[in-house]
């Protein structure tokens, strides 16, 4: 049961996530990277439409989703069409698919770097598993929005017949209204679900989804019929206005969409929010002595032969934060005395084991090792020679050198 200090702490670490992430910045670099690939994704999805006979109903779909945005769905339209006709006869082909490719591309990647921050996630995807899930990506989602527009193209003419029938007809039209609010749901499902580098459970993405889709349509509302604000708008910047609009638009959406990504993760890690009370940082002595516990439990199960430890696992023995557990994970591979198996994009958790035999990792090993990452070289080298300094590095090689008869697994 969440009591109100729950709810009210889950709150405050939403907000301190969305402030400190700094939503808004990532929100700009989205809103630049669809300006760039809008014309390309769209052109996708116009293409495999035509190939299915829908051409004139996606276009149609496409103008009605951009309600609140007629100028900029008219130039966007205009663009696609004439980059197909382009293409299809030849002008600059090679030329246009490459730039489409690499916009394509650099959207999905900026999308995942975004995610991936707010899942606490620092490992990217493989450069194989990159290639494979972007291109079925890119194709998935125009069929899925083709067949979902032949959906209610079906239930539109079905509603015709059945339209004078009082109360089916009205289920009908209440079902034909709600169809695009679970299309969009759907879409930014699978965006929370396939875009992080990480397992997203479904049953936790679709209520944050369901939401984001519902301000989504209230945002559009509130732009169709904000037309005196827009009719000033346009009075200052005249046909020019159609481009700074639209940019806001997008800014506000993806807004939306990575509170939404927020509210996904804060669903799947509801434990986390209700028990912590402090999101600072760690300092350098906890981070080291929780690191020290995570590979002190990973040995000791390596050395009994039992299977090794998942996240979910770590987190339950050493209690702390996921987010908190992903990061110290990921400093103890760049550290080189730990190692994932398995794929955690594939529906099943990872899984760790020691990146060397458990008999050469000590305690020592550890804190050399973790104040050993990401060297930097000074141009002018302090004057370590002097008498106080050489005591000091002196008593830090004697403490590292008492540590190393702990090994890990025993502690």
């Amino acid at each position: 049961m969440v009591n109100k200090e729950s709810i009210l702490r889950i709150l405050k670490s939403i907000w301190e996530d969305f402030s400190t992430k700094r939503v808004m910045n990532a929100a700009s670099l989205l809103t630049y990277s669809t300006l760039l690939a809008i014309v390309p994704v769209v052109a996708v999805i116009f293409a495999i439409a035509r190939g299915f006979g829908y051409n004139k109903y996606i276009e149609s779909w496409f103008i009605s989703t951009l309600d609140s945005q007629p100028q900029a769905a008219e130039v966007i339209v205009g663009f696609v069409n004439s980059y197909l006709v382009n293409t299809k006869s030849g002008v600059v082909f090679g030329i246009g698919l490459v730039f489409m490719l690499y916009t394509l591309i650099m959207l999905t990647m900026n999308i995942e770097v975004v995610f991936n921050d707010i899942w606490g996630v620092k490992s990217q995807r493989s450069l194989a598993r990159t290639v494979t899930d972007y291109l079925a990506m890119f194709f998935i989602l125009p069929i899925m929005i083709i067949v979902m527009s032949g959906v209610t193209l079906w239930i539109g003419s079905l509603s015709e017949i059945v339209d004078k029938m009082f109360v089916i007809g009205s289920l009908m039209k209440f079902g034909m209204d709600l169809l695009p609010l679970l299309l969009l749901s759907c879409i930014i499902s699978i965006l929370y679900i396939f875009m992080p580098n990480t397992h997203v459970r479904w049953r936790c993405a679709i209520l944050p989804a369901f939401i984001a889709a519902l301000a989504m349509e209230l945002l559009q509302y509130f732009y169709i019929h904000s037309q005196l604000w827009v009719t000033s708008y346009n009075a200052i910047y005249g046909s020019f206005a159609a481009l700074p609009l639209f940019m806001l638009w997008l800014q506000l959406t993806w807004t939306i969409i990575l509170v939404g990504a927020e509210l996904a993760y804060t669903n799947q890690n509801l434990e986390d929010f209700r028990t912590r009370n402090d999101r600072g940082e760690l300092s350098h002595k906890h981070r080291t002595m929780l690191s020290i516990m995570v590979m002190a439990i990973i040995c000791r199960r390596f050395k009994e032969g039992r299977r090794p430890y998942t996240l979910p696992e770590i987190k339950q023995e050493v209690k702390v934060p996921m987010r908190v557990l992903a990061e110290l994970t990921y400093d103890l591979q760049q550290a080189r005395v730990l190692q994932q198996i398995g794929d955690d994009n594939d529906g099943t958790d990872v899984a760790f084991v020691p990146a060397e035999s458990v008999e050469n990792l000590t305690v020592g090993l550890l804190i050399s090792r973790l104040e050993s990452m990401h060297p930097y070289t000074l141009e002018a080298m302090p004057d370590f020679s002097s008498h106080e300094w050489r005591h000091v590095l002196s008593a830090h090689r004697d403490y590292l050198h008492a540590q190393d008869y702990v090994k890990l697994y025993e502690l």
